[in-house]
């Protein structure tokens, strides 16, 4: 299911629906364009806890996904350690498959 999921960051990053990197993700959190936020398990904690903070208060999903790595290489950048989907249609899908992915 990771692989899919993936695919679909890299679609969304195509098709001009993702952010990428911290200032670029906090600034679409800040402005509520975020959809959804993805964080990537090896980030730093206070990178973890910053993007959980705006999250929660603004009542943006945000999911623990991935490596830094793996995420980078997703969108077909360097290693990011988090991404913001701006896509309501794309975030609606990723929240399902990442859902599914934690069971």
């Amino acid at each position: 299911m990771s692989n899919s999921i993936y695919f679909i960051l890299g679609l969304c990053m195509k098709s001009g629906n993702l952010l990428s990197g911290e200032f670029q993700c906090e600034k679409a959190v800040k402005k509520n364009k975020a959809k959804l936020v993805i964080i990537a398990k090896d980030a730093s904690l206070n990178t973890k806890k910053l993007f959980k903070d705006k999250c929660n208060y603004r009542k943006i999903p945000i999911y623990e996904f991935g490596t830094k790595e793996q995420l980078g290489k997703a969108i077909g950048k360097s290693p990011r350690s988090s991404l913001a989907v701006i896509d309501e249609n794309f975030s609606l899908k990723l929240i399902k498959m990442l859902d599914s992915d934690r069971l």
